[in-house]
């Protein structure tokens, strides 16, 4: 199983695209646990996922979420803008699969 979390500011924006990421990994046969929380909550749940990804009006938290990341050995990046705005739940979910792979 592959634990993704999202964040942005309150979590409300990336709950679309959570939903959307579910039914694409459900589809594939991917068990996967995705959740959305806010950038007050990113650093009380990183070490419960696999990755992480920041919505992009947040993506001046990078830095500081991947040092949270690092010390917890989760891979943290934005979400492309384009694919976010699409809700492109597929395009996200193969992202954050690259980014498990690689880590």
């Amino acid at each position: 199983m592959i634990k993704i979390m999202l964040f942005c500011c309150a979590g409300m924006s990336t709950s679309l695209l959570v939903t959307k990421m579910q039914k694409a990994a459900d589809k594939r046969g991917i068990e996967a646990k995705i959740w959305a929380v806010s950038q007050a909550e990113y650093e009380n749940e990183m070490k419960n996922c696999d990755v992480c990804l920041l919505g992009p009006q947040v993506k001046y938290l990078l830095k500081t979420a991947q040092k949270v990341g690092e010390q917890n050995n989760v891979p943290v990046a934005v979400i492309s803008p384009i694919d976010y705005g699409m809700v492109d739940g597929n395009k996200v979910l193969d992202f954050a699969l690259s980014l498990k792979k690689g880590k």
